[in-house]
């Protein structure tokens, strides 16, 4: 397949006191560290989302002056620099040593000390990008250090790395595709793809197929054939098939056709792997231009109901190609989004971006009141689940990681693909049974997968909705899934579709805004769908959303692991409301 392999790089600009005759010489050793040893936490600590180290690029001089900053500039733009993070330990030459590039997110690190005012050109520098309109993070540590100490204080490591994930995301993202295969599906809004929003706010194109081209690939064998028979054999080896417990008897499809459908959704899991990326074979085979793929770093598939209704659905085309495994062995998730929701993948690709980890694709089905479950069931919820939850479930297309099989410490866990094992992805098929898909929903047969997502991950839910005169909004609900004892599964979960994956929810609650409550959360979310992304990474999503001009509309990250850019606080002391008109007042990153 065609991989990427110029991943944007961090670039990384040490700025000096330009005042030559003791002054600067003084400095120059201790400036150029500092960068170094930024870049150096950088390349240890962060990684793209194939695995390999960050990249760094720093200056080839420490930066005194707008001679030195343009020179820095071209090596930049040369060396496909997409963040940008300028540090210094003293007093330096503000609007002459600042980074002028409108598209690169920025940051600023002034070092704490007394024996050098880093903090004063961090404070004039942040007034000159504020005054010039192009918003940067300010990072100063909280403790004063000695000129000469290396050490990157806790707080101010935290500060880098959250700004460095936030800056690659939006660079990543730029110049790359969301592919809708189909259009809109069953009137979900969020399928409806907006090109304004993907090209204004995230620097992308949109590109389109019609569903029928995934048929034709079919029909005319534009897909590795050999690779087909390896997967499978894959498939009827890992992926257990269960009972046709959807179906009324006169509904079930014969085991002919059941091998039949195995066979047409492994090929489309093929095909629209190849659609996202391309796929050199095809080449061989004389489609030259299918072998190109459409460079998407995200795609939907809109299934329902026009393919589903006489073809097999794509459940498992969708929840593979979300896994961080198949018949290749263990390899990097792919973003694809049930019911073509464009904007729930771009907040699936916004958690990924942010943790190289797969993402659960689910409806926000249902709100469970503690005495709605004791009426149903005769159990009182206690523990985590004491005031409610909320069943996250969906048509048999979530990520397998999402199993939560994956373990640290002896904990359920979801991993970057190259920390995953065998016996890892062995657990999560195994944990995972796929079932004939219910023809109430999809006339045309299929395999939906079956999990229940083990209890105690800590995750983050986010999606991305769009509001005419308000624009993209984003909102961030941190929680933790748990466990249910088996006979209360087992009741609720009957009550929707048992053969479809499960996730319980609990959301932190905050006692203000929309997190009074978990119903309240419940009420509050602004769409059919959500993006579920292991670990808390709200705070991220909250910089990456500054970065790109989208306000948050509903959160419930403390106060003081929010990060935005320094601009912010010039538009009022409320910080939603701060958000709201900083993110009014620059407009859309790329507009």
């Amino acid at each position: 397949m065609n991989k990427q392999t110029d991943y944007p790089k961090i670039g990384i600009r040490p700025i000096i006191d330009g005042r030559l005759g003791g002054i600067r010489e003084s400095l120059e050793e201790t400036t150029m560290k500092m960068a170094q040893n930024v870049a150096a936490l950088y390349e240890k600590e962060l990684r793209y989302p194939d695995g390999s180290p960050v990249q760094c690029v720093i200056a080839d001089t420490c930066i005194g002056g707008v001679y030195e900053a343009s020179q820095c500039a071209k090596k930049f733009e040369s060396n496909n620099v997409g963040v940008s993070l300028s540090v210094t330990p003293c007093w330096c030459y503000g609007s002459e040593t600042m980074d002028m590039n409108t598209l690169l997110p920025k940051a600023i690190w002034g070092f704490n000390g007394t024996e050098r005012p880093g903090a004063v050109y961090l404070a004039a520098t942040l007034a000159a990008h504020n005054q010039f309109g192009l918003p940067a993070f300010g990072i100063y540590g909280r403790d004063v250090q000695d000129l000469g100490d290396e050490t990157i204080p806790a707080d101010v490591k935290k500060r880098l790395l959250n700004f460095a994930q936030a800056g690659l995301a939006v660079a990543i993202m730029r110049g790359k595709s969301y592919l809708a295969i189909g259009s809109v599906s069953m009137g979900i809004a969020g399928s409806i793809v907006v090109p304004d929003f993907f090209r204004e706010y995230l620097g992308m194109r949109n590109e389109y197929v019609d569903s029928s081209e995934v048929l034709r690939r079919v029909e005319k064998k534009i897909y590795d054939e050999s690779e087909f028979e390896k997967a499978l054999q894959w498939v009827k080896q890992n992926c257990k098939e269960g009972d046709d417990l959807a179906n009324e008897s006169n509904k079930q499809s014969s085991r002919e056709q059941k091998d039949k459908d195995w066979e047409f959704v492994v090929k489309m899991t093929l095909i629209m792997r190849d659609l996202m990326e391309g796929n050199p074979h095809l080449k061989d085979k004389g489609f030259g231009e299918e072998a190109l793929g459409h460079n998407a770093i995200v795609s939907g598939f809109q299934g329902q109901r026009q393919w589903t209704d006489f073809l097999p659905n794509g459940d498992f085309s969708e929840a593979i190609l979300n896994s961080s495994f198949d018949w290749n062995g263990i390899r990097a998730p792919y973003m694809v989004a049930t019911e073509n929701d464009c904007f729930n993948g771009i907040s699936m690709l916004f958690g990924y971006l942010l943790t190289n980890t797969a993402q659960i694709f689910a409806d926000v089905r249902t709100y469970w009141s503690p005495e709605a479950v004791e009426r149903v069931t005769g159990w009182k919820p206690d523990a985590a689940a004491a005031n409610g939850f909320i069943h996250l479930i969906n048509s048999g297309s979530a990520t397998l990681d999402g199993t939560g099989q994956q373990k640290k410490d002896g904990k359920p866990v979801m991993k970057p693909f190259w920390k995953i094992n065998d016996d890892e992805a062995d657990a999560c098929l195994q944990a995972t049974t796929w079932y004939p898909g219910n023809k109430g929903y999809f006339r045309g047969g299929g395999y939906s997968s079956k999990f229940v997502t083990k209890g105690g991950m800590p995750v983050t839910m986010c999606r991305i909705n769009l509001v005419r005169g308000v624009g993209p909004v984003l909102q961030i609900a941190e929680g933790e899934t748990i466990d249910l004892p088996q006979n209360v599964h087992d009741t609720l979960d009957k009550r929707t579709d048992i053969t479809w994956p499960t996730t319980w929810f609990v959301p932190r609650i905050t006692g203000k805004g929309a997190f009074t409550d978990v119903y309240n959360v419940m009420l509050h979310w602004g769409s059919n769908h959500g993006a579920i992304s292991y670990g808390h990474v709200g705070d991220k999503l909250i910089t990456l959303a500054a970065m790109l001009r989208i306000p948050v509309c509903m959160h419930n990250v403390d106060d003081e692991r929010i990060f935005r850019p320094s601009a912010w606080n010039a538009f009022g002391s409320e910080t939603e409301g701060a958000d709201y008109r900083a993110c009014n007042n620059y407009g859309a990153l790329y507009k």
